[in-house]
């Protein structure tokens, strides 16, 4: 029984966590939705696709291209074009960069687990320098294209933009940069559903994004420790 418990991939802990996410997603679906089922299908990929990232799986990246693509789709139908370009335009490709990056860099040629890397400053100044350039572009572009909620969707480039870097990086504070982007896509989800209430269950989906994402951190900085200490 032990011997089972050892080999299983994912912990009890994380098990738990992707069931209740998926109940909640599907609970908040059927509640404010019941039509757009590609809303729920890219939600639960996005969610299952975060917890293969917490352990440093490749698997991960693969299926947030496929969840980019989708999102991005969905972001459209808002007039969200800040979030379609973001998932289209950087996400997906970057998620492709991402993928190769981890697939170079396994922990001690194990494909299952990243090698974690960590941050220099000379890292850090580069991604201040783009984030600003990427700010201050993304607002004329997004502008141009009268976007809905032009401030919080500038602002959900800048911290996407963040978390890509730090995850193409593989450092665990990809992470944290998630989770501050999908604060920002609460508030912006919050915002489509006084319009559509069927948007409810989008903001459901980044609230469940955001402690996937904080289990992430959590789970990152053991695997940062354990790699030294191996």
């Amino acid at each position: 029984m032990q011997a089972k418990k050892k080999n299983r991939y994912f912990t009890n802990g994380e098990i738990i966590l992707w069931s209740t996410s998926v109940i909640m997603l599907v609970l908040s679906f059927i509640i404010f939705q019941g039509e757009n089922y590609l809303t729920l299908s890219a939600s639960i990929l996005g969610v299952t696709s975060l917890i293969f990232c917490a352990k440093g799986n490749p698997i991960g990246q693969v299926l947030m291209i496929i969840f980019s693509s989708f999102y991005g789709f969905i972001s459209y139908t808002a007039r969200y074009y800040g979030e379609m370009l973001t998932y289209l335009g950087m996400t997906l490709p970057m998620a492709i960069f991402v993928l190769v990056s981890w697939l170079r860099h396994p922990f001690k040629g194990k494909k299952s687990e990243v090698e974690v890397y960590h941050v220099k400053k000379k890292d850090l100044y580069l991604i201040a320098v783009l984030a600003v350039l990427i700010t201050i572009a993304f607002y004329f572009i997004l502008k141009y294209f009268n976007t809905a909620n032009l401030i919080p969707s500038t602002v959900s480039v800048t911290t996407s933009f963040i978390a890509v870097y730090l995850t193409f990086l593989r450092s665990p504070y990809y992470a944290l940069g998630y989770a501050a982007n999908d604060v920002v896509l609460i508030v912006l989800w919050v915002l489509a559903s006084f319009n559509d209430a069927s948007y409810i269950s989008v903001v459901v989906c980044f609230v469940v994004f955001l402690v996937n994402d904080l289990y992430g951190f959590i789970n990152w900085k053991k695997m940062e420790r354990r790699q030294k200490n191996d």
